[in-house]
């Protein structure tokens, strides 16, 4: 047991036991959601905010350090550049070094794999930078004088309000004050809010859920508020209330308006390096599918080089992307055809016509349609994944059907979390 210090008026007394038993330990690698793992009689101990290499000392419960104490720390710790850290459950790993972390991303997707019998060639890790989040959502809540927005404390419903953040892009950072009044109508005092914001093109694009009911004069504060802050447009309750600009995304050479809440990679530098590697592994292909295709984040851009044909369940998404695709020019055909690929998954007739196939799956993957792409013909494979654990299950079947995994990069867009993104190349001789 370790010596305590405690304070007795004016004088520091040493004493061995005051019933609290700490544990020293060494830090010896950093799990998948960020925390520090170390070993105690045979079983893993989970301590946030710790480095590999470090020693701590705390109490153990349920396996985990909730408040380790470091007693050596390593070359490896740097300053948290965000106050809010360790406070905020928004990020678990500012205090590590950026390229530690770089390699960290890229051994997830190695020990995902491995965990299916599969081994490639992993690529350095491309990296978004800070300030580059472009969406974010929000609680909201008000006070007796104004309001405040927040994010929730890790593991608890305690909301910690946020003056900046270290993660976002400067158009929502400078729009906090529009967002904050935003709340101040919405929200009453024993209530919570929920306000999404997404920069785009004509300015932060807004929905405001869990709000009170939008009466005539909450509308006319809406209106003004949109103005006032230069807001692209409001949604309240699910219900547009008004568009002052498009909230448009520029998608190769097609600017697209999604629909409210339509998914958008976090980052735009992160949806660079996923095209240009889509593109890279797409390469001279003359007719490409693009399953799972959203409002056209890879159809588009591979429109300039292929003809595609875009498979989304979502009507709403299909019709932007296909409203986009008209307006621009210079870009071959595209098509669009509603389709949900995990109810009713493309078949090997039907995918073999194509040069390559782009598929872009939600987290939960997509085994019924990977299943049917390992029947295939099809000579390459753009596989981006959200999450490596259904990928590398999905990798597994696409090489059994006889593909070869040719090389894995990995796209980090949540800097600071547990999350990264990946993009395959598999073919068929």
């Amino acid at each position: 047991m370790v010596l305590l210090s405690v304070r007795d008026g004016d004088t520091a007394r040493s004493i061995r036991d005051i019933g609290v038993l700490m544990t020293e330990l060494l830090i010896e690698k950093l799990g998948s959601k960020g925390d520090g793992i170390a070993s105690h009689n045979g079983q893993d101990v989970f301590v946030p905010f710790s480095v590999p290499g470090e020693r701590v000392e705390g109490d153990i419960e349920d396996g985990r350090i909730a408040k380790p104490r470091i007693l050596e720390p390593v070359a490896l710790r740097v300053k948290a550049p965000c106050s809010h850290f360790k406070t905020c459950g928004g990020c678990a790993t500012q205090h590590i070094d950026p390229a530690f972390l770089a390699d960290w991303k890229r051994n997830l997707v190695r020990t995902a794999l491995a965990q299916h019998g599969l081994e490639t060639e992993l690529r350095d890790t491309i990296t978004s930078p800070p300030q580059s989040r472009r969406r974010a959502v929000f609680t909201g809540k008000r006070t007796k004088a104004s309001a405040f927005l927040g994010f929730h404390a890790r593991g608890t419903a305690q909301i910690i309000p946020i003056t900046h953040c270290t993660l976002l892009h400067p158009d929502i950072s400078e729009g906090f004050d529009g967002l904050k009044a935003l709340v101040q109508i919405a929200a009453s005092r024993k209530s919570e809010i929920r306000i999404a914001a997404t920069a785009s093109i004509g300015g932060l694009d807004v929905s405001v859920d869990n709000a009170l009911p939008l009466t005539p004069q909450i509308q006319a504060h809406v209106v003004k508020i949109t103005h006032d802050h230069g807001l692209s447009r409001v949604f309240w309750n699910g219900e547009i209330v008004l568009e002052r600009e498009p909230a448009q995304h520029r998608f190769g050479e097609a600017l697209v308006t999604p629909p409210n809440g339509s998914f958008l990679q976090a980052t735009k530098e992160g949806e660079i390096a996923l095209v240009d590697t889509v593109m890279s592994i797409v390469g001279q292909a003359k007719s490409v599918a693009d399953l799972f295709s959203g409002c056209g984040t890879f159809s588009l851009p591979l429109a300039k080089i292929a003809e595609v044909a875009a498979f989304e369940s979502d009507r709403e998404m299909l019709a932007a992307l296909d409203k986009g695709w008209r307006v621009a020019t210079g870009l071959k055909k595209v098509t669009t055809a509603p389709r949900d690929l995990f109810r009713n998954p493309m078949r090997p007739d039907e995918l073999n016509p194509f040069d390559a196939v782009v598929i872009d799956p939600p987290r939960a993957g997509a085994k019924a349609q990977t299943e049917q792409l390992a029947a295939s013909e099809v000579k390459t494979i753009a596989f981006v994944s959200c999450n490596p654990a259904t990928f590398a299950r999905d990798a597994r079947v696409l090489v059994d059907g006889g593909y070869t995994l040719d090389w894995v990069q990995t796209v980090d867009q949540f800097l600071w979390s547990e999350h990264c993104e990946l993009v395959a190349q598999f073919t068929r001789n």
